[in-house]
Formats: structure tokens, C-alpha cells, sequence
């Protein structure tokens, strides 16, 4: 894009974030970092990123007379989770700029569409079967092995709306689960290490990535990402191309986590793509200058992408659920900065807060 042509939010601005987590209140306070307000849009009253704007709408994603309002209070918009109805962003699309785009937001709500999409860029994934009907799990299973995960189509994450299948003889149990609702089945790879790469494009099609963090699951949820990753510089480069590759496939302004395995040859496979900031890039708050928020407000207003380098090895720990409890011990920890998201009820599961540790 001609930078003359660029939608441009400048300090004194306000950027609206459709979504009221925590991704959302680390976007606020990184925008007011550069002088730029942050105005919320969330269904849901006393959401963590309301405590922290300037501006708050709590209303529906489909009420188009608070969405007009709420286009008409800033000058640039944005979604801190992927799950933002893609018809509410063209409706904005229409009053105000929008970034990530309704297409970006489509692609990656549905893992069919996502994993065709990933794959017609010449880029591997697990082997995958679209299955609607407990016919289609049976020939998928037929098809590319007895083990695997079923997964639902779409708003499943943290491990939920997913049966892990061990032999033909889970599939019944597995299939019920779903509920009807449409599915994937990714089959079993043997990797060696799950990595993510936090890459950020600019209106001008500039793209910068962060260094590769290796990513520690638990119960399907994240419970620690390392930086530097345990990998080759050969798959380090790699990965950061892949990462860039899919960023300019989809035309995508803003930060976007691409979550990847890492084969027994080094080799890699992409698992999924996430269009926002993402939670293997919380290190970047105190491991670079330019953390992933502030890079995500930079893209989607226009502004100059800042330099990703990374400073210092980091260390960054979820905190869920009761884990928060721990909270004076990390405070006095060396070396160790702890973000808390302002959510009132700790409950299993729940991700209350992060602490990074520099190394």
C-alpha cells in the first residue's frame, strides 16, 4: 500500500478493540503507551480491558445501532480475539477501517477453511478429513490411522470442543462428543516440539517476526512458552518464513501467533493460525522494546512497525486458576514481572494472569 494511502491513527487518536479480555486490556495499555485512547466493545459488563480504556460500549456483536456508535467514537478498529462475527466486521468495514479483515477473521474460524487455506499456500499440516456424519469419521480413520484428534469446526480452544481418538474403538465415544456439530479430524503426528512465531504486518506489507518461542501444554491449555526455542537456526528460518508467507497470503494487517510442530528432521508443520495477538507472545512485554501489542497498534494505525529483536531469554508462565495465588511470591521474585488481568472469579482453567520471567 502507498504510504499516502494508509489509514493512519496518529497520537491523540482512538482505536476501537472489538473484545474485552485480556489480549484486549494489553492492547489498551500498550495504545496509551503512544498517546492513542482505546475505546472496548464487549458484550460483557466489567470486562478485563474496560478497567484500563478510555472509552467502553457494552453491547451485542449483531446490535448495528451501538456498532454505528461505537464506529462513529474512533478512527481505526480492531479485534482482540478471533471469534469477532465476520459480519460484524464488514459492517464496520463499511464506517471505519478494520484490521485483521472479515475474510482473515473468516479463514481462521473455521479449521477446514483454515487448514485448506494453509495448504494451498504449499505449506504441511497434520493430515486432516472434514467429517460431518460418523460415516466420514469412520473412512477419515480408514483413511489417515487409527489415532487422532477430533476437533470441532469452530470456537474451540484451551483444549475444549476436542476428543483425542487412540483406536478405532474411541471413535463412537469421541463422535458423540462433537454433538452434531461439524468437525475435523487431525491425525497423529510424531513431533518433537510445538513452537509458535509471532509475525506482525503492516498496512504497507512490511512484515517483522519475532524469534520462535517453544510452547508447554497442559490439559490443552498453554502453561509456558521459552525463548529461544530448542531449534536450528535452519528451522528458526524457516519458521519465521512460513510465518510471513501466510501473513501476506491473507493481506493481513496487525500481529498474528502461527503455531507449528516441529518434526524429528527439523522439518515443520503448521498447527494453527491465530489472527491476533497470542498468548506464546506475552514474552515480548519485558523480552523486546517493541512488545506484540504495541506492534499490533502500530500496524493496524499505520504507524511504523517497531524493530522485534529480542534483548533477553524469557520464561512466561500462565497463571490459571488457583495459581494466582501465588502472587506475592512472584512479585518478589528476581528478574520476574507479573501481569494480573483483573478478572474477579479464579476458577480451574481460567487464566488469571502471566509472569515472565528474563533469563
Amino acid at each position: 500500500m502507498n504510504p499516502d494511502q494508509m489509514n493512519m491513527v496518529k497520537p491523540g487518536g482512538t482505536i476501537g478493540i472489538l473484545g474485552g479480555g485480556q489480549l484486549g486490556r494489553m492492547l489498551a495499555l500498550a495504545a496509551a503507551r503512544l498517546g492513542i485512547d482505546a475505546h472496548i466493545y464487549c458484550p460483557e459488563e466489567n470486562c478485563p480491558a474496560s478497567h484500563v480504556s478510555a472509552g467502553f460500549s457494552c453491547a451485542a456483536y449483531d446490535d448495528e445501532r451501538r456498532l454505528s456508535a461505537f464506529a462513529g467514537a474512533v478512527d481505526a478498529i480492531t479485534t482482540e480475539f478471533e471469534n469477532i462475527p465476520a459480519d460484524t466486521a464488514r459492517f464496520l468495514a463499511e464506517r471505519k477501517p478494520v484490521f485483521p479483515s472479515a475474510q482473515a477473521l473468516e479463514i481462521a474460524q473455521d479449521r477446514v477453511d483454515e487448514k485448506a487455506f494453509i495448504n494451498r499456500q504449499g505449506i504441511d499440516t497434520a493430515p486432516w478429513r472434514r467429517v460431518d456424519t460418523f460415516d466420514d469419521l469412520n473412512e477419515a480413520l480408514s483413511d489417515i490411522g487409527p489415532e487422532g484428534v477430533l476437533k470441532t469446526r469452530r470456537l474451540g480452544y484451551d483444549g475444549k470442543g476436542q476428543a483425542r481418538i487412540q483406536s478405532l474403538e474411541d471413535a463412537a465415544a469421541a463422535f458423540a462428543t462433537m454433538n452434531n456439530a461439524p468437525a475435523v479430524l487431525e491425525g497423529f503426528i510424531d513431533f518433537q516440539r510445538e513452537i509458535s512465531v509471532i509475525v506482525a504486518r503492516g498496512q504497507d506489507g512490511e512484515i517483522r517476526c519475532y524469534d520462535p518461542g517453544e510452547n508447554r501444554h497442559a490439559e490443552g491449555i498453554l502453561r509456558e512458552t521459552t525463548v529461544p526455542a530448542n531449534i536450528s537456526d535452519k528451522t528458526r528460518d524457516s519458521a519465521l518464513a512460513i510465518a510471513g508467507q501466510l501473513a501476506k497470503a491473507l493481506d493481513y494487517v496487525g500481529v498474528m501467533g502461527v503455531e507449528m510442530f516441529v518434526m524429528r528432521d527439523g522439518s515443520l508443520v503448521v498447527n494453527e493460525i491465530a489472527p491476533r495477538v497470542h498468548n506464546t507472545g506475552h514474552w515480548t512485554i519485558e523480552g523486546c522494546a517493541i512488545s506484540q501489542f504495541e506492534q499490533h497498534i502500530r500496524a493496524v494505525c499505520g504507524l511504523p512497525l517497531g524493530s522485534p529483536a529480542r534483548h533477553s531469554d524469557a520464561v512466561m508462565t500462565n497463571l490459571i486458576g488457583d495459581d494466582v495465588d501465588a502472587w506475592p511470591t512472584l512479585l518478589a521474585a528476581p528478574g520476574t514481572a507479573l501481569h494480573l488481568y483483573g478478572k474477579g472469579e479464579s476458577r480451574p482453567g481460567r487464566k488469571m494472569g502471566h509472569a515472565t520471567r528474563l533469563l
